[in-house]
């Protein structure tokens, strides 16, 4: 029987219903990236599978109750990008999470040179003339845009830095392994804004989409060592945030989430 259809036919014997059968087939080809280019119309998983319009319309529509799949009237379905979850108050980098979730990470460097900049080297405590290497990086996870990167940190410890090809590699990882700096801690900012013309076209944003914003200083055993200013695809990246326990009364808290 399945010698009918173009996709392994369904099991009609199973006790899973076909919408189930067929939502966990769809899954499978996305986690393989079938549907990169574009995702089958109804009528073609309807061939593709030999069961009806509603089977069809089920799973879809599951499919897009998990954020997977995007309807819109007039354009059709589409695969919405991979999105991404990172704790809050880590020092781990872009780099180094991506990787470790199993995604390809990728960076095109659009920009890096020696400059001066008095706003940023007083951010990291040094006098305004002091040389500063400036990286500017496009950051692609999957081959997609996910964000773009401005980073300044101090020359007479990062210069060896504009030597290095990142494309495949991240900034605090060759801060440690090229230039010996061992990163201690940091503190960042969020939040949400609508890009500039040419920022919000290297990400492929539509006009009036936010991004969010985040300005990161990070420190050495020396002191600061970087200062970053980040725009982030809001649709594919979530910071998530631990809630703990306040010594604190509630009452002298803004809100607090723990109040009964």
């Amino acid at each position: 029987m399945s010698g009918q259809y173009s996709q392994p036919a369904l099991d009609r014997g199973s006790p899973l219903p076909l919408w189930a059968q067929l939502l966990g087939r769809l899954h499978e080809r996305l986690n393989r990236g079938e549907f990169a280019e574009r995702f089958p119309t109804d009528l073609e998983l309807m061939s593709d599978y030999g069961v009806s319009r509603q089977t069809v319309r089920d799973a879809v529509r599951r499919l897009a109750d998990e954020g997977l799949i995007q309807r819109e009237r007039g354009r059709g379905t589409t695969v919405r990008p991979r999105t991404f979850e990172q704790a809050a108050g880590t020092l781990e980098s872009l780099f180094e999470y991506v990787e470790a979730a199993g995604h390809e990470q990728t960076s095109a460097t659009r920009e890096a040179r020696l400059c001066t900049d008095a706003r940023v080297a007083a951010i990291l405590g040094l006098p305004s003339a002091e040389p500063l290497v400036y990286i500017d990086r496009l950051r692609l996870v999957d081959r997609e845009p996910l964000a773009l990167d401005r980073s300044w940190l101090p020359a007479r410890i990062a210069e060896a830095l504009l030597e290095i090809d990142l494309a495949r590699t991240g900034i605090y990882v060759e801060l440690v392994a090229r230039c010996g700096v061992k990163l201690r801690s940091g503190s960042e900012r969020l939040r949400p804004v609508i890009p500039p013309a040419p920022d919000r076209r290297a990400l492929g944003l539509p006009a009036n989409q936010a991004a969010l914003s985040v300005s990161r200083l990070t420190r050495g055993t020396g002191g600061p060592v970087e200062w970053r200013e980040s725009l982030v695809r809001g649709d594919r990246w979530t910071i998530v945030v631990e809630l703990t326990p306040t010594t604190r009364t509630s009452a002298s808290l803004p809100w607090a989430p723990f109040a009964a």
